[in-house]
């Protein structure tokens, strides 16, 4: 091996682990991150804000949020801002878990939609007493969505084929490497329509709408703030310092509210790079139902 080569490999191992190294004193950033939970000490009444953001992958920081935020006497009610297309089937639904929760305890909860607010972030939304959207966010986009990559041709070409061994018949179904069946179809269309029906139940049962009238709109369309309005999706127009004066006025808060949030650490290049690799593994762990808007 040259010593060119050798450096280039050294170089490269040095920039590995100084990668590693950062990402690991980031991780540890986060779970020191400070958060106005239930070491609250400003006094008074106060609102707390619970941000979902981007694409839902996970659940817990939210929950957590929601949780602790439920159980501290002192915040009234809690305004959720949503500025996300949605994201995996499964966090959405815990998250709007959480959200209703806290709502049937007796605390007010305000769903506060920015730009953005589709697919599961609609779905987490139902969970709050009262949804409020901008007459220009976009919204809806009710359905589920799951993506297939077929590289069968491309292994080909190369001279790569695999040989599965599986216990039955539905084991390797989507895989990568061959053609869907009939059968396959059949069986991922009926795995998405019962996360489809699991979404439009909760919709009927939150915003007080028939199956039919619900049927009508849950076709992946996207709509307005007002045109949500118009179909009952949303119970009101209005911006972030609109649910902030409606979630002191639920709490019956006298003056301007204490607004409590929790403090993120600055996002830095590092975070995205490993955030990005984090989705594309978790993009390999087998086909996923969204609830996404895309």
């Amino acid at each position: 091996m040259s010593r060119k080569v050798k450096d280039w490999l050294i170089g490269l191992g040095i920039a590995v682990f100084t990668l590693l190294l950062v990402y690991g004193i980031a991780q540890y950033n986060y779970q020191k991150r400070h958060y106005e939970g239930g070491g609250i000490s400003i006094k008074g009444d106060k609102v707390a804000v619970v941000e979902i953001f981007g694409t839902i992958y996970d659940s817990r920081r939210a929950v957590r949020q929601l949780k602790d935020y439920g159980e501290q006497k002192s915040i009234k009610a809690i305004i959720l801002r949503i500025d996300s297309p949605g994201g995996i089937v499964a966090p959405a639904q815990e998250i709007y878990h959480a959200v209703k929760t806290v709502r049937d305890s007796g605390k007010p909860v305000i769903a506060s939609m920015g730009s953005l607010a589709a697919s599961g972030g609609y779905y987490i939304a139902c969970g709050a007493d009262t949804i409020m959207a901008g007459p220009g966010t976009t919204t809806g986009s009710i359905g589920v969505i799951a993506e297939f990559i077929n590289t069968q041709e491309l292994f080909h070409k190369i001279g790569i084929d695999f040989e599965v061994i599986k216990s039955g018949k539905y084991k390797d179904s989507g895989s990568l490497h061959r053609d869907m069946t009939p059968a396959d179809r059949r069986y991922f269309q009926a795995w998405v329509d019962d996360a489809y029906d699991q979404f439009v139940q909760v919709v009927m049962d939150e915003r007080k709408l028939s199956r039919a009238k619900v049927a009508q709109i849950a076709d992946g369309r996207v709509f307005t703030g007002r045109q949500a309005l118009n179909n009952g999706l949303v119970d009101l127009l209005g911006y972030y310092s609109d649910a902030v004066d409606l979630a002191a006025e639920m709490a019956e808060i006298d003056g301007e509210p204490t607004l409590i949030k929790e403090r993120i650490r600055r996002t830095t290049f590092i975070d995205l790079l490993f955030e990005q690799a984090e989705n594309i593994l978790r993009g390999r762990q087998g086909a996923q139902m969204k609830y996404l808007y895309q």
